[in-house]
């Protein structure tokens, strides 16, 4: 019996039981008969939780760009591996073969090579969406070099921090980037972040909005001459299946972004398998995830997913808004896309405008629908369903992270019955545990706690780049022996989860990952600023926004409030991102603090929310008569 493909509720049951008994010989038999491999492995899985030391298929070789493009060459070498989907609709798409994909990533991968890059380098990608970022990605993993995507929306004090932290040689960029109706100056971010960043000594530049910009001699390079002077044959590195792949940033509770790593065969194998269920992909179907590859999702559900299932994938270099409100559909129509896959922000946004805008196209070619990034609310949830599915595409409301690698909780699309605003149950492999206060595990329905998972899985990040005991502290102390997801669910009478939102220092805008602390570092750099608290509240588009406490210096020259509060997000917009900006900025006298200076941000939640029941005992606060100030000046 094969355990890659689930076809209905009962042999989900049984895969996912067979799962929890011998976890080795389920996920043993998914690597042994469905990728290709240099070499076996010895174990499928060694572990300790307490340390937060994880290994999948000890001492097998395998390289997971052979598993993406090389194997499916004989087979499937003229079908379409990318769609790539301009800014621009005048602009023709391109279709890139698996040929065609193979040609580029080995010639990408003979200049990395040529360039000084070896296994075991970290290169950074600061690119659009454009298909130099996919063929960057893939040549890398080609050569056992370490990728480290940056999203281009970053700006270049993130962009360095980044660089700095895992020690790039290289910087992949472009001349710069089209996002709607504006074009942005990548090579001009990366020209500035390098100023800081001695470790770089090569950046090669693709051409894409054909704007000038600065080249530094004897660093910079054009890439499109390199690319066409390399061979189109690369011989792929051989890896061991616990070699690094890439590193991924994630916003964490405090300044310092963390590096999360991931190894090369358990996220091969995982993403593999989620993106075959969760998506019910069957060949020459189109699937198109909206995402961006500098996010996790685009790593695995743009990318490695989609291709080590010999899938056609879209990217996409727009916005749902441009030229109008109708792109997202008009795509769908024109590419004949059968599964989609974006996140609760833009379905809010969309369903905002007229529903003329989703009815003028065929959508008729969708089977499958899904979200991601966050929980998404009811109200989107049946718009969705409604206008977008039809009410014939089952909605896949999807649960993991960055450190997860890959979909960890979601419906199986004609498997499990869906419910509104739930992830419902775990894929096979996975072992959600609900946690109390008191460190003990929930049994049974109809309860909510604080989600953990109890059992190690392949894609699982190993660690946090050159931090481990980060890593530990992070993920492994608050439940000892557990994964701490650092999400809230509830499990409902019928087993079925539903998350209900951080419960820590980090905010979810518009799907983006933001942690407070470092945007809290970026508003105290300014001149006026003395503190700052940043909270995220509800927003009917975003999911979330962000709300800022923030106590001013005793400064005569801001007192113009207005001028303040522009000056504040555009010091966060250069620091940081646009993403990260202010939605609501609320100057304050103090803020209220525990005897040992803890901020108390779940009164300030609570504030911002317009939630002023149940503070709890304030008269345990170190200044207990701020809360009532700070609730009757809410903005």
């Amino acid at each position: 019996m094969s355990y890659y493909k689930i076809n209905n509720l009962e042999q989900y049951f049984k895969h996912y039981n067979k799962s929890i008994r011998e976890p080795r010989k389920f996920w043993g038999k998914i690597a042994e008969e469905n990728f290709v491999w240099y070499q076996g492995w010895d174990k499928v899985l060694d572990f300790d939780m307490g340390e937060a030391q994880v290994k999948w298929f000890t001492d097998a070789k395998v390289n997971i760009v052979k598993n993406c493009i090389d194997r499916h060459l004989a087979k499937r070498g003229d079908k379409t591996a990318i769609i790539f989907e301009p800014n621009n609709p005048e602009e023709a798409a391109q279709h890139i073969s698996y040929n065609d994909l193979y040609d580029r990533v080995s010639k990408m991968a003979n200049v990395l090579r040529e360039q000084g890059i070896k296994k075991g380098d970290r290169v950074c990608i600061y690119l659009p969406m454009i298909p130099e970022l996919a063929v960057s990605v893939l040549a890398c993993a080609r050569i056992g070099a370490i990728h480290s995507v940056v999203f281009a929306g970053f700006s270049a004090s993130a962009v360095a921090s980044r660089i700095i932290d895992c020690e790039c040689k290289m910087v992949i960029t472009s001349d710069g980037a089209f996002r709607g109706n504006k074009s942005i100056d990548l090579k001009g971010i990366i020209d500035e972040a390098l100023e800081k960043c001695p470790s770089v000594t090569k950046v090669l530049v693709a051409k894409r909005t054909n704007t000038a910009v600065n080249m530094k001699e004897g660093r910079d390079q054009w890439l499109q001459p390199l690319v066409d002077a390399a061979v189109p044959n690369c011989v792929a590195e051989i890896m061991d299946a616990e070699d690094p792949l890439f590193i991924l940033y994630t916003s964490g509770s405090t300044g310092k972004p963390k590096g999360m790593l991931h190894t090369t065969a358990g996220y091969m194998v995982q993403t593999a398998y989620s993106f075959k269920n969760i998506f019910n992909y069957e060949e020459n179907d189109i699937f198109w995830c909206t995402a961006d590859i500098g996010w996790i999702t685009g790593h695995s559900y743009i990318l490695y997913g989609p291709l080590l299932n010999g899938a056609t994938t879209v990217i996409f270099e727009g916005i749902p808004s441009y030229p109008d409100f109708g792109r997202f559909w008009e795509v769908i129509d024109k590419h004949k896309v059968t599964q989609f896959y974006t996140a609760p922000t833009a379905i809010r946004s969309l369903a905002k405008e007229n529903d003329e805008w989703v009815d003028k196209y065929d959508l008729s070619t969708l089977k499958v629908i899904g979200s991601v990034g966050e929980p998404i609310n009811e109200e989107a949830w049946h718009w969705y369903n409604d206008h977008v599915g039809k009410k014939k595409c089952p909605v896949v409301d999807t649960w993991w992270q960055t450190e997860t690698g890959s979909i960890m909780i979601s419906p199986i699309p004609f498997v499990t019955p869906t419910k509104p605003t739930y992830a419902t149950l775990p894929l096979p492999g996975i072992q959600p545990v609900l946690m109390d206060e008191k460190r003990n595990e929930i049994e049974g329905n109809q309860v909510v706690g604080s989600l953990c998972i109890k059992f190690p899985w392949p894609s699982m990040a190993r660690t946090i780049w050159g931090d481990h005991e980060r890593y530990k502290e992070t993920y492994f102390s608050a439940f000892p022996g557990k994964y701490f997801t650092g999400d809230g669910a509830l499990r409902d009478e019928v087993g079925y989860y539903r998350i209900t939102g951080r419960v820590d220092d980090v905010v979810i805008v518009s799907g983006h990952n933001l942690g407070t602390a470092p945007i809290e570092d970026a508003i105290n750099e300014h001149p006026a600023v003395a503190e700052s608290a940043i909270v995220g509240f509800p927003h009917d588009i975003k999911g979330n926004a962000l709300y800022g406490f923030i106590i001013l210096k005793e400064t005569g020259e801001y007192r113009d409030r207005d001028n303040l509060t522009r000056e504040i997000n555009e010091h966060i917009s250069s620091h940081i991102g646009p993403i990260a900006k202010l939605d609501k900025i609320q100057f304050v006298s103090g803020l209220p603090k525990t005897r040992s200076g803890k901020i108390m941000r779940r009164i300030l939640r609570k504030i911002a929310e317009g939630d002023f029941s149940n503070f709890g005992d304030t008269t345990t606060l170190l200044n207990p008569e701020i809360v009532d100030e700070i609730k009757s000046n809410r903005v």
